[in-house]
Parts: C-alpha cells; structure tokens; sequence
C-alpha cells in the first residue's frame, strides 16, 4: 500500500498456493485477477454443494456457532480488514471501519436467528393436522457492489449461511480483495469447505453464475440495468432473486425543521463514500422560508470536507473508486451547468498537495444550486458527491415531486411536527424511509426498494423467508374419504 505513511505485502492462499500482490495506491495497479470461466464456475458451485449437504443438516445453534466464531475473528482484524477496504475501495478509514463493524453485527445478528427458524401447526377437523417448515434453498448466488464490498458480502451471506445454504460470491470486478478475506475468515470459524466460495470476473462470470442449473437463488446489489439482466437470466430457471438497485432518493427538509440536524441530515444523504451510495437522498427539497440559510449552511460545511489519504484519521472523503467513474460523475457536473444549474462549490478534479496521492481520483464535493426537476441531474443516479438542492412551497407539492421518480430506494424527511413526519412517510414511495436523519442502516432493520430500486430486503427477520422455501405437510390421522 503505497500511501504517503504505509506500504503492505498481502499474501493470499489460492487453491493451496501462496500467491503474493503488493498493493500500490493511488492511480496504480492492486493486483491481477484471473476471471473465472465456466469451468472455475462450476467448481465453485459444485463445492458450494457439497458443503451444502452437511450444513443444512447442522441444527440452528450449531451453524450459529460457527457464525459467532467469524464475527469475533472479525472483530480482531477490524483494522487489518478496513485499511484492506480503503485500498480496495477509496473511502475514508473511518467510514472503512464502520462498515466492517456492521458485517461483524450482521453476522452476530443471523447467528442469532439462525436457530428461530419456524413453522406453524394447524389443526384440522377429525384430529388431523397440516404443519408447515422452512428449508434451505440449497446453492445461493452473490453478486457484490464495488461501494460496500466486505459489508455486502457479509449482508448477503449471513442469511444465507444461517438458514442452512452455501454461497458462491462474486465481487465487483473494480473491488475484489475483501471478499476472499471474508471467505477465509468463514473458513477458519470452521465452516465446511466450499461452503462460502469467492468467485472473480465481470459481467461474464456473473452470468454464468445467474444461469447455473445448480444456483438455487440470486442476490444482487447494483444498477437498475444490470439487476433486470440478472433477473430475466433467473426467470430461466424460475429462480428468486433479491435485487437491491439504484435510487434517486428524495429529502424533504419543512420550515420547522432543527436546521442543524438537517443540514447535517443532508451531508450524510450526499457525501458518504464520495457520494458512492444507492440510497443517497440527492434531491434535497428545502422549504422556501429556510431556503437561504439552509443552502448557505451547507455549502459553509461541504466546503471544509477535508479531503486526501483516506487512511488518515482525519479524512473525511477519499477517491473515487475508478478514473472513468470519476469521469462520469463529473460529466454529470458539466451536464447540469449547460441545463441552467449553478454549481455553488465543488464538482472539480482535486489534486492532492502529497505527490503520492497525485494519480488518485478525487473531486471536491458539488452543491448544485438553481435545479429543475427536469434537469438530468435531478432525474438520473449520479452516484457520486452531487447534491441537487431545490426549493418547495406546500407538503402536497413536494410530494408529488418527490414521488416522480421510476425508483424508490430511500427518502428522508426533516420536521418537527410528528405528525406531519408520519403522515408524509406514509404518502412517499419509498421502501426504505427516515424521520429526523439518513443513512442509518442497522443490521435488525430490513433494507430495500419500490419500485425498480429493487425486489426483497437485506438485513432483519424478513430476510430469513427470503433464503428459505416453506413446506407444507398435510396429516391424516383417519381414514380417507374417496370419491371413487
């Protein structure tokens, strides 16, 4: 890890052989993946398999056992795996941090539900029953994003894992390090061999993986273009999917909003991981009576967003994950000046003052001032350190605004008045809303979208029904009646 203050030799055991990669940063090679083909695939799959057979068979304590065992091996290599992550990824330590204590408490979570797993009896007329029981669904396919890569593989394989199945996993081919340490951190908790199996390539692997005739279920976080692919390839076999895509998610700030929480609501809805987050609430609707001060406070505080190495603790936005993304987000910048928007700071290239951090992909974070709901960066997921900021007159209008959108992933509203809070949630068309804050995602609570952000949930109970299929037994306890 080439930084200003580090450098680290990562050694990685692939298929027995020690295999060594030094890591350089930024601008720079990490190291050189093989993509795996059809037959790397199926080995893969078939070891998933196996594994499957005797996981599945493990009682609920027992595979939580094993699951317990992984978040505390987590827990000892917090800050090996976050600097691995700001490597793979680009984002500050800090935010690094947190989002591998929120794998470890996703996997604490589902090794807690693992033994709740339940059905429910019925009794029927003459003393006869019917019960029914949720089994595993057999060989799960993940499909990784490059914002959150060791927390989605763990969101996605906790559930999984716990209701008995085994996962193939594949990382986006832009982050595919931590992954492979989740797997081995699996593998040393003591989980059968093969039963969380890495994957790596593109687009051709993923689907391979998506049409396997052994892949029972396919779980995929991305872009909306990419999880209808994924879906149609799973219609094939009828397989479920989970798909938890893009959003262009509102935030509605009232008049008699705490204009401090809310401004801080608002930098969180924008500027986390660079702006590199689904659910960011980019369109930040503010009522006109604030509307000055409330755009005034948060250009004041975007501007002094310390930006750099994201492994010092004081950074508090690092790189952009790729050259041609950054490209894009700032095409996007450029697009919206020429629509009639007022950039009110940021949206530039930023170099940084070390000569080692030169060749990294990082921008200032942009306010965009004088938006049109029509005006492409108010309608399209830039997903980068954009925030649109508009103004509104009435709660019915802005809800009607908010809602004209073809996603619904997140939305967030500030105010005072809990009624007006709750009666606005309601009216939203949004899976995943917040009240008086953004952004907070914890392991118990479900997480997902309407619309085309997305089908099913991540993280709380209602995942478990999502990595089980419900059986339902019938019990004669007379004789039958036939009508033959």
């Amino acid at each position: 890890l080439d930084t200003p203050n580090h450098y680290t030799l990562v050694l990685i055991i692939q298929r027995n052989k020690l295999k060594h990669y030094v890591f350089l940063f930024p601008g720079r090679i990490l190291c050189h993946l093989e993509p795996c083909g059809a037959a790397e695939v199926n080995q893969a799959v078939e070891a998933a398999k196996k594994a499957f057979i005797n996981w599945s068979k493990l009682s609920g304590m027992e595979r939580g056992r094993v699951m317990i065992e992984a978040a505390h091996l987590i827990e000892g290599k917090r800050e090996e795996i976050a600097e691995m992550e700001v490597v793979n990824n680009g984002k500050s330590i800090t935010e690094a941090r947190l989002d591998v204590d929120s794998a470890r408490l996703c996997i604490e979570y589902y090794a807690g539900l693992a033994s709740t797993l339940a059905g429910q009896h019925v009794q029927l007329p003459g003393g006869s029953f019917a019960y029914t029981c949720r089994e595993p669904l057999g060989v799960c396919a993940g499909i990784g994003a490059w914002n959150y890569p060791f927390q989605i593989a763990a969101w996605k394989s906790a559930p999984a894992l716990a209701c008995g199945n085994s996962m193939v996993f594949k990382p986006s081919p832009v982050t595919p390090v931590t992954a492979a340490m989740l797997a081995e951190i699996y593998a040393k908790a003591g989980a059968p061999e093969g039963l969380f199996n890495v994957v790596q390539g593109g687009q051709e692997t993923g689907s391979l993986l998506c049409q396997h005739p052994d892949v029972a279920k396919v779980s995929f976080t991305g872009s909306v273009p990419t999880g209808r692919k994924i879906m149609e390839m799973a219609s094939k076999g009828v397989k479920p999917v989970t798909l938890e895509l893009g959003g262009k998610s509102p935030l509605l700030i009232f008049k008699d909003s705490d204009l401090e929480n809310a401004v801080k609501g608002a930098l969180m809805a924008n500027f986390l991981s660079q702006g590199q987050v689904c659910s960011n609430g980019t369109r930040v609707f503010v009522q006109r009576d604030i509307f000055p001060e409330f755009v005034s406070e948060v250009v004041k505080r975007t501007q002094a967003i310390e930006i750099g190495d994201p492994l010092l603790e004081s950074t508090r936005m690092g790189a952009l994950v790729s050259r041609s993304h950054l490209h894009k987000v700032l095409g996007f910048v450029e697009q919206a000046k020429k629509e009639g928007a007022t950039v009110l700071c940021g949206g530039e290239p930023f170099v940084p003052s070390h000569p080692k951090l030169r060749g990294g992909f990082y921008m200032t974070p942009c306010v965009l001032g004088d938006c049109r709901d029509e005006m492409t960066c108010v309608k399209e997921e830039i997903f980068g350190p954009v925030m649109s900021v508009l103004s509104f007159e009435t709660e019915e209008e802005v809800l009607r605004r908010a809602n004209d959108t073809t996603m619904g992933l997140a939305a967030g509203v500030f105010t005072r008045d809990v009624r007006r809070a709750h009666r606005v949630v309601e009216q939203l068309k949004a899976g995943s809303c917040f009240i008086n804050n953004y952004n907070i995602t914890p392991v118990e609570v479900p997480f997902g979208g309407f619309k085309t952000s997305g089908i099913g949930r991540e993280n709380g109970q209602v995942t478990l029904e999502y990595y089980t299929q419900l059986k339902t037994v019938y019990v004669e306890m007379g004789d039958v009646e036939s009508l033959f």
